[in-house]
């Protein structure tokens, strides 16, 4: 399978990375310095805060040129509809794999129905931009062992899925297939957006932790996403955050907020690009509760 990477942000570059080392035929697309720097130097990644660097030499290219049989798209959520313009006139199966809670139908009008996946980054690719050197997050036992999810957008089990989920098992990424792919990035949704601007707000995961009211607020606005969701949250423990006692969920909210899993995670980024993200997601899920 010929792989191109689409967005040579944090997610991207660790993804190729990884995808390259295990022997596949990947490329990464980057623009501008970014693709300056990764065609001198490659993916370059540094442990924690450790000087060492390690390159990783994944081929790059400026623009999606065709002969690709997968594009995996990581992107933020208010960049895709640049992709979208990219990838129009393509041939070949494109993976979307990043925050999005509108469907696939908007990605399928400005692509082609039939090409369309969706799916979400696998936990492993997650970390900080030091510069043009990528310092991914440590992770844990339980990051580790959380699938990466990919889908049909009607939800069948098709062999090109199949094919898909096999190729990046044997890159040794824990992927799997997930029916339900569009439920499960609705909820992550519901969850993320009033988590991530509440953090903003706060000026930080532990910040927010120090504020129950605040917290509080913030579990309102998540059970009322998730009340306004067309179908059961998926994976189902999110139910919890709609049956369990508000007490006790944000007593955990608060231990999370604190925990050095919240703290070094993107939680902590207070990027512009992290609220625009946010803000369009926000704009989808909106759109979605319109036409309920």
């Amino acid at each position: 399978m010929k792989l191109l990477v689409y967005g040579a942000g944090v997610c991207g570059s660790l993804f190729s990375a990884r995808l390259h080392e295990a022997g596949l035929d990947v490329s990464l697309l980057a623009r501008g310095e970014r693709l300056a720097s990764l065609r001198r130097h490659g993916v370059q990644l540094a442990e924690g805060d450790g000087t060492a660097v390690r390159r990783v030499p994944v081929p790059v290219v400026e623009h999606p040129a065709g002969g690709y049989d997968l594009t995996a798209v990581l992107v933020r959520t208010h960049q895709v509809d640049a992709a979208l313009e990219s990838l129009a006139g393509l041939e070949g199966d494109v993976l979307f794999l990043h925050n999005w809670a509108a469907g696939a139908k908007p990605l399928g009008e400005a692509i082609g129905h039939e090409r369309v996946l969706l799916g979400f980054p696998p936990a492993p690719t997650a970390g900080t931009m030091d510069g043009d050197v990528v310092r991914p997050r440590a992770t844990t036992f339980m990051t580790s062992r959380v699938p990466m999810p990919i889908g049909e957008p009607d939800g069948l089990t098709t062999p090109r899925l199949e094919r898909i989920v096999r190729e990046f098992r044997t890159a040794g990424i824990n992927a799997k297939a997930e029916p339900r792919m569009d439920a499960w990035l609705k909820t992550h949704a519901a969850f993320e957006v009033p988590l991530g601007q509440a953090v903003h707000a706060a000026g930080g995961p532990v910040a927010l932790a120090d504020d129950p009211d605040a917290v509080r607020g913030m579990l309102h606005l998540v059970r009322q996403n998730l009340a306004a969701m067309p179908t059961s949250p998926v994976p189902r423990a999110f139910a919890a955050l709609q049956t369990l006692p508000e007490g006790l969920l944000v007593a955990l909210l608060r231990r999370f907020l604190r925990s050095p899993t919240a703290v070094n995670s993107g939680l902590s980024n207070a990027s512009q690009a992290t609220v625009a993200e946010l803000g369009r997601l926000a704009e989808q899920m909106r759109a979605h509760a319109k036409v309920r």
